[in-house]
């Protein structure tokens, strides 16, 4: 932990990003023994991506809808984790093994360390639920026509998400990150 951060509370979040759009997910879905129901799957190539983070203890989350990932996008959520730290605290922000995390022109808040999870462990970051429950429940079986139904869908999934802190905190809690 840096030096100014001593003497603060620790907030842990967890942070990824997903891709959506065209080429989109396909999801189960219900039918009658026997019968192949038709889901839509469109086969273009435009996406955006949601950069997300949530603090499990807390039941926040910061997200952004953006057109690419690299550390300049990384930068612009990092900066919006920042505003949703509680005043006076301190995030220790969980992050996978992309290079964009790391980035050496990557400019990191004070109020933000980073930590990157190990190779190959994936299961370690919840993100990748909230991401599984989104495309499940409000990203699935899309057709989407312009960009900016993408980028308007992505608000809104990302939006049912954040607004909900009981969800946040159930689908994002792991015991072993928890501060005591």
């Amino acid at each position: 932990m840096p030096e100014h951060a001593k003497g603060k509370p620790l907030e842990v979040w967890f942070q990824d990003e997903a891709r959506v759009g065209q080429q989109g997910t396909l999801t189960r879905k219900w039918a009658k023994r026997g019968t192949r129901p038709r889901a839509p799957r469109d086969i273009r190539f435009k996406w955006s991506y949601i950069f997300g983070a949530a603090c499990p203890a807390r039941g926040t989350a910061a997200g952004l809808v953006l057109p690419y990932v690299n550390a300049e996008a990384m930068g612009l959520h990092l900066d919006e984790i920042a505003k949703a730290v509680a005043p006076g605290s301190h995030a220790l922000l969980i992050v996978d093994g992309a290079g964009w995390h790391g980035a050496k022109c990557l400019q990191v808040p004070d109020k933000i360390t980073l930590m990157k999870l190990p190779p190959y462990s994936p299961e370690l970051n919840p993100m990748g639920n909230v991401w599984a429950y989104l495309r499940a429940n409000k990203l699935a079986i899309t057709v989407f026509d312009t960009y900016d139904e993408i980028l308007d869908k992505c608000a809104q999934a990302w939006n049912f998400f954040a607004n909900d802190p009981e969800r946040i905190s159930s689908i994002t809690d792991r015991e072993w990150a928890r501060v005591t």
